[in-house]
């Protein structure tokens, strides 16, 4: 008998994508609003995205099983 499919965690597929080499990537915070104070060098590393800590990587694949 074959075993049930795993369920992709859908709020954490639209938040997290995997890279080639298997690292997990997310967006930065605080750049959606007051962005008058912010500097443009500020917000534009905002753009970039960020690696996921090391401490927090296993769980995420957890919620991304096909990811």
């Amino acid at each position: 008998m074959a075993r049930q499919k795993l369920k992709t965690h859908r709020g954490a597929a639209k938040r997290f994508i995997r890279t080639k080499n298997g690292k997990v990537k997310r967006a930065r915070a605080f750049a959606r609003h007051l962005l008058t104070k912010k500097s443009a060098k500020r917000k534009r590393q905002y753009r970039s995205g960020a690696e996921v800590s090391a401490g927090e990587v296993r769980m995420i694949e957890r919620l991304l099983p096909y990811g």
